[in-house]
């Protein structure tokens, strides 16, 4: 029997005043009868309109159906047709703008929640499962994928289960792209990472660490090694800046640096020797996903107050809600219709060698309104005059986004790119290369873990089509 409760069965999470200084997970999951509840919410609409708002296309009404049977393995087996990361998307997926957006029962109430049944169904998996996803007889033909992120990763899933022999080479010395160094602990623990990774090798899928392509290896070398097609998803990983006063002060991080050396070098750590500002007021310029990782990852290291300092009203903030919630829960203050114009350090003129000089001291910020729409239909953040003002800080992060690294497209002849840096692909994930595909941030920028794991899936089968075209 259907449940018609209008709400989604509430998620469990740890005490806010508590977790604001633990790097444990905060959302704890769903137990087995609170999904069960959930999925009794679903209506297994003939039309599954859920399904269209998928980038992966997940069959979300029959793992849904498999939940209310307590086929939890048949639910894991369903998913993980469309999806390589399922306890990744179950986590950090943008559920609310995509799959459960289309939900008809969010048109009278909340929709079902789609996100937190599949991480359920992958964490329990994970927990009472050995079984690796069936792939098809080995056929020979090599495939080379650069980056192993969430693209990178999809894509080489992918062609495992279709029986090409898979090598992942990644740049850094952990599989996992952004979801090792730029999602923090609290939010994905690193152990699901190296869980869904340890999937892919049990598949067949060669991962190669501290592997440069564009330094230790070009794409023209990896062909000229007998690798038949290339699939290039190396994320998105040059920062950008405001270009500011100040920004080359002491104290002063991109996002990705400042969640770099704390998740991937693990600064959180008790003992931990990687450099980092920790303690003090720290101020997180920007709006999105990553400013609230930030924000929330200062806290935890021990900052006494945290700002978010962004340019546009909270109805404008493009984070997560959650994420929103979660960090104003935790005590971090939102500095809304604000906008720095240059960062403030201190120093001695008595004492060059004074220890003090060059580190942050504040940051001054000007107010904002909101103006005529600009030409993304967003409303125009304008100056208001003689609103200068000074916010003490002693870390400034920057985190208003980044840019496709450069690397692979100067050491590649023949690889479009557009004025963004980012690489030109065709529909079917195709660069001006031949044999070279092309996806997830290193196409679009900075965008969400399940676009790139969209863009992974529609590149592995472009190239099984190209290959088989081939022989």
């Amino acid at each position: 029997m259907a449940n018609m409760n209008p709400k989604k069965t509430p998620m469990p999470t740890l005490d806010p005043v508590k977790r604001g200084r633990v790097f444990d997970e905060v959302a704890i999951g769903y137990t087995d009868v609170m999904a069960m509840d959930e999925a009794e919410r679903c209506l297994n609409c003939k039309t599954m309109p859920c399904v269209s708002g998928c980038p992966v296309k997940i069959h979300i009404p029959a793992f849904i159906s498999k939940i209310r049977e307590l086929d939890f393995d048949g639910a894991y087996e369903v998913i993980s047709k469309s999806s390589s990361l399922p306890a990744v998307c179950g986590r950090v997926c943008p559920q609310e703008t995509q799959c459960e957006s289309k939900c008809v029962r969010g048109v009278k109430g909340e929709p079902v929640g789609i996100g937190r049944l599949e991480r359920f169904v992958a964490d329990w998996h994970n927990a009472h499962s050995i079984d690796t996803p069936r792939t098809a007889p080995k056929n020979g033909v090599k495939v080379a994928v650069v980056g192993s992120g969430p693209s990178g990763l999809t894509c080489a899933g992918d062609l495992a289960r279709l029986g090409y022999s898979v090598t992942v080479f990644e740049a850094l010395h952990t599989a996992g792209g952004v979801l090792v160094y730029g999602i923090p602990e609290f939010r994905l623990p690193k152990s699901i990472v190296a869980k869904e990774v340890d999937t892919l090798k049990a598949m067949g899928v060669e991962i190669l660490t501290n592997m440069i392509i564009g330094k230790t290896l070009t794409v023209d070398e990896l062909f000229d090694m007998g690798y038949e097609a290339v699939f290039i998803g190396s994320g998105a990983g040059l920062p950008n800046f405001m270009g500011i006063p100040g920004e080359s002060l002491k104290g002063v991080y991109s996002a990705n640096e400042f969640l770099t050396r704390a998740n991937l070098m693990k600064a959180y750590r008790v003992g931990a020797d990687t450099p980092i500002m920790k303690g003090g007021s720290v101020a997180v310029v920007g709006g999105g996903n990553v400013a609230m990782d930030a924000a929330r990852t200062a806290l935890r290291l021990g900052a006494e107050k945290v700002y978010i300092v962004y340019r546009r009203s909270m109805d404008e903030l493009p984070a997560r809600r959650e994420e929103v919630e979660h960090a104003q829960e935790e005590g971090i203050e939102f500095k809304l219709l604000t906008n720095p114009t240059e960062i403030l350090g201190y120093t001695n003129p008595d004492d060059p060698r004074d220890p003090r000089n060059g580190f942050v001291t504040g940051i001054k910020c000007i107010r904002m309104e909101l103006g005529a729409p600009d030409e993304r239909g967003r409303r125009r953040p304008v100056e208001i005059t003689g609103s200068e003002h000074v916010i003490d800080v002693d870390t400034v992060i920057i985190s208003i986004g980044t840019s496709p690294n450069p690397l692979i497209k100067d050491t590649t002849d023949g690889l479009e790119v557009n004025a963004r840096g980012g690489i030109v692909v065709n529909e079917s994930a195709a660069t001006s290369r031949e044999g070279v595909y092309a996806g997830g941030d290193a196409v679009t920028g900075a965008a969400t873990v399940i676009s790139a794991m969209g863009a992974g899936k529609l590149a592995a089968e472009a190239i099984h089509n190209y290959i088989k075209s081939k022989q």
